[in-house]
């Protein structure tokens, strides 16, 4: 199976769920706060990384040997999963835009998760080093996106944030 087709689930979860759930949603996910410092080099970095995992897919066939199709066929499951119910949480925020339901009551960051852990299904699936660097890449990167949206949140929300932040962890 050609490795492009591990993409697809992942596309109509993102973009067409999203945008089926809420337009504003959809936007939302498009918006990145505003960036200082170090955090615009990360951005560059994850962008370039963010271009590459969804290319080298079309270089990449799924690997038959069983003991990697297994174990990449049940964390990019997993990843799927994740995807649809953060990407479903995420269209849903209270009413002053923060989301505090669903995944969101145990992860500050459960999109960025469940795209780690679908991508990473992807790597094992074709046996793929270079997508794993690069997925590496991406997920160090976005901790530097995280750190300024974050921030973005204490302004936008206070105190509110703040308690979130000291409930529920960053990731997991």
């Amino acid at each position: 199976m050609d490795g492009y087709l591990l993409l697809i689930p992942f596309l109509l979860i993102r973009f067409g769920l999203l945008r089926i759930l809420s337009k504003e949603g959809l936007r939302r996910a498009a918006l990145f706060a505003p960036l200082v410092g170090s955090e615009k080099t990360a951005y560059g970095f994850y962008q370039v990384s963010n271009i590459f995992i969804f290319l080298y897919p079309f270089f990449l066939t799924v690997t038959a040997e069983p003991h990697w199709f297994y174990a990449g066929a049940v964390i990019y499951g997993l990843g799927i999963l994740l995807c649809i119910a953060s990407v479903s949480d995420f269209a849903r925020p209270a009413e002053n835009g923060l989301n505090l339901n669903g995944l969101y009551r145990i992860s500050r960051n459960p999109m960025y998760l469940a795209y780690f852990i679908y991508f990473l299904g992807c790597a094992l699936l074709t046996q793929s080093l270079l997508l794993l660097a690069v997925l590496t890449v991406f997920q160090i990167s976005s901790h530097w996106i995280i750190l300024s949206e974050e921030r973005w949140c204490i302004r936008e929300f206070g105190e509110e944030y703040k308690n979130y932040m000291n409930q529920v962890r960053r990731y997991i």
